[in-house]
């Protein structure tokens, strides 16, 4: 093993040793301070000047910019900072120890997608002394799993960054240019308990939860007829009922009831359109029931990504992997940068199989292509960017 892939495994392994777990969960949820430090540490030592931007209205949360070269333009290496909260009891090996075991890296955040800095830092080594013409910027980001606040807070302080962005996302390096948007929504109805013997005592809630359900199910039926894009391996929009709570007594009306639902949308579905869909079906569904009615974003959602087939950077990445750019049902933070002014590809080491799950691994055969990869991005676009 040569010094260049030890210096990669210690890279790995100390960003994996260092918690950063975010969660809906305030009980599981934790700062990525002592994560973005440490990666801080990594990219200033090779030559990168750092930025660490703290989140306005999340204490303990922050994003970390650092930036090699000069110029307008230039490439963005985006990943997310933060892992998925982990149930150790499951797990072989402690997640938060990089162990090799069978030709693969295990641990929490080793493919999704703590990995990918340090060989992102490796493929800029090997351009040690050359100039780079445009800016090389490394972004993490704070809370991806959790509701893509740091993302947002770069949108919000509209921070420039680069012409082109590549998201290390895992994806067997296969290049990614389509997801879905995501929402989730929580209705929750207030009707008036009463005694169950007379239904005129009360407004059952959950007898208006299952009028509920049937508008909605008819709505999931009429988007699925209106949208359909071949590209992706579930072509349609998906709307799925998570959870139901309400009541407490077989005896009594039921007072209040609540609702969960996750829905996917195709590119080409506003987040906002279908989140406004959702709620006047809802609406129009419950009209002279005398049920109160509350909405509540579990999580506001992210747009579609649709960068177009014929982009450059699209046409770049696809050249460099020899595959063509695809879709990808998990949600990304692409829509967000592209909000930036940034064309965007999804492309990264390991698979997604492997992510949010014990025993998380990246193989240790996925390391050398994509830092190959992730060279080629860089010379294209930061060294000879006129090439």
């Amino acid at each position: 093993m040569s010094s260049d892939d030890r210096e990669i495994l210690r890279g790995i392994a100390d960003l994996v040793a260092t918690p950063s777990v975010s969660s809906t969960d305030p009980a599981l949820d934790m700062s990525n301070a002592a994560v973005i430090d440490r990666l801080g540490d990594m990219l200033a030592a090779a030559g990168f000047t750092v930025e660490r931007l703290a989140l306005d209205k999340q204490p303990g949360k922050f994003n970390l910019i650092a930036r090699k070269g000069s110029g307008r333009g230039g490439l963005v290496l985006s990943g997310h900072s933060d892992t998925v909260p982990s149930d150790e009891s499951l797990w072989d090996s402690d997640p938060f120890k990089l162990t090799e075991r069978d030709a693969q890296l295990y641990g929490l955040g080793a493919t999704d997608m703590k990995a990918f800095f340090p060989l992102a830092i490796a493929a800029a080594a090997r351009y040690r002394g050359e100039e780079f013409r445009r800016q090389l910027i490394v972004l993490a980001t704070a809370d991806e799993e959790s509701g893509m606040s740091g993302a947002r807070s770069l949108v919000d302080r509209s921070i420039g960054l680069a012409d082109v962005a590549l998201i290390g996302e895992p994806t067997g390096l296969a290049p990614v240019r389509l997801h879905k948007g995501i929402l989730m929504e929580r209705v929750s109805l207030s009707g008036k308990s009463g005694h169950s013997s007379d239904p005129a005592l009360g407004i059952n809630a959950l007898d208006g939860m299952r009028v509920v359900l049937n508008a909605l199910s008819d709505l999931r039926d009429d988007m699925r007829r209106e949208h359909l894009d071949e590209s992706f391996h579930v072509p349609y929009p998906t709307m799925n009922f998570g959870r139901i709570a309400g009541g407490d007594n077989p005896n009594r009306i039921c007072g209040s009831c609540s609702l969960d639902i996750d829905c996917r949308f195709l590119p080409g579905m506003g987040l906002a359109d279908v989140r406004n869909r959702i709620r006047a079906c809802i609406r129009d569904a419950l009209a002279g029931s005398g049920l109160g009615i509350d909405f509540h974003e579990i999580f506001h959602g992210i747009d579609a990504m649709n960068t177009p087939a014929d982009a450059s950077f699209v046409q770049a990445v696809e050249a460099l992997t020899g595959q063509e750019a695809g879709a990808v049902a998990f949600a990304t933070e692409a829509p967000l940068l592209a909000e930036l002014g940034a064309e965007v590809v999804v492309a990264g080491p390991g698979s997604i199989d492997q992510a949010h799950q014990p025993n998380e691994y990246i193989p240790l055969d996925a390391l050398r292509p994509a830092i190959a990869m992730i060279e080629g991005v860089i010379g294209k676009y930061c060294i000879d960017p006129a090439a």
